[in-house]
């Protein structure tokens, strides 16, 4: 919204609360429009596009833990590709052809090589990851059709949250996710945090991974609406949005200490079917065409993410 756009919200709801929507309109100062429904539903979201006069879809709607695809993959697998589908015929039905996709450095599967970078062939270790490898695959082929030009973007680890403390991660159930299931043991919502693996070939012995403050993510999302809007004889393009070095899950916890000057218990357990020893980003593709790179540090994204679980221990309201 700060860059000029105007979005409109589809959710679920699944994992998220809608009681979130007024803080959304208190920090932009508009009304937000928003529809509660499934993706999965080819009429509504149909409808949707038809009234909506849209120029861009940012397409996010997914389930995204790689233990718990592991435990469900039938579950993910349907709701990750039907949203596709549902998403991509409404596009190609009301004539929206830009999209920007929500992907992830899971695609590079099991590869040694880090940073990683875009050229790398894509295939993964886990369900979750499986679904974002078939979702680009399934774009790629919609836009050798000329029908939609598509941003490829693979997330490496979202955290943090805005400065104004409004607004954060609050994931329903037990967080599947490191930087949340951190700041609700810090907040005294969970005992003692889980590190799963503590073996890895890392300097720690703990997993290795690329964390990125989502208000950078957001600025990268921002940036490829403008790409794709001045290339328009772009077809695909792939972007990793990453900070391009790791940290271990023992660092994140030492910086998160440091940033909310709470003891953040843990024990290690076994590892995660389906995890990685280290996982981070060759970002200099996104820097050189979209002109964009990562600029939070560590304790940023901890100091953010603190000042939102802090001033909101409970998360949302119901």
């Amino acid at each position: 919204m700060a860059a000029g756009h105007e979005p409109v919200i589809a959710d679920s709801h699944v994992n998220s609360r809608a009681s979130v929507l007024p803080r959304l309109e208190e920090l932009s100062g508009t009304r937000i429009e928003s529809h509660a429904f499934d993706l999965r539903d080819v009429d509504k979201t149909s409808a949707l596009f038809a009234d909506g006069h849209f120029d861009a879809v940012i397409h996010f709607a997914g389930l995204k833990a790689v233990g718990e695809s592991s435990e469900m993959p039938l579950e993910y697998y349907d709701n990750n590709l039907g949203t596709t589908f549902a998403i991509l015929r409404a596009m190609e039905r009301h004539g929206v052809r830009t999209l920007v996709f929500s992907s992830s450095a899971t695609v590079y599967g099991e590869t040694e090589r880090v940073p990683m970078p875009e050229e790398l062939p894509t295939s993964s270790t886990n369900p979750y990851g499986w679904t974002k490898v078939m979702q680009e695959q399934i774009l790629r082929d919609v836009a050798a059709t000329g029908s939609v030009q598509v941003a490829l973007l693979r997330y490496f680890n979202p955290v943090g949250a805005p400065p104004s403390g409004r607004i954060g991660e609050d994931p329903r159930g037990i967080p599947n996710n490191l930087m949340p299931f951190i700041s609700r043991v810090a907040v005294g919502r969970r005992e003692r945090l889980q590190v799963f693996g503590g073996d890895y070939p890392t300097p720690d012995g703990t997993a290795l991974r690329d964390y990125i403050h989502v208000e950078d993510l957001a600025a990268g999302h921002v940036a490829a609406l403008q790409y794709l809007s001045t290339h328009r004889d772009v077809q695909v393009r792939e972007w990793n949005l990453g900070t391009g070095h790791g940290t271990s899950v023992l660092e994140m916890v030492a910086a998160f200490e440091a940033g909310s000057g709470q003891t953040v218990p843990y024990e290690i357990v076994g590892r995660r079917a389906g995890d990685l020893g280290a996982v981070y980003a060759d970002a200099t593709r996104a820097e050189a065409e979209l002109g964009w790179r990562a600029t939070r540090t560590i304790e940023d994204m901890c100091t953010d993410t603190w000042r939102w679980q802090e001033a909101n221990p409970q998360g949302y309201p119901a």
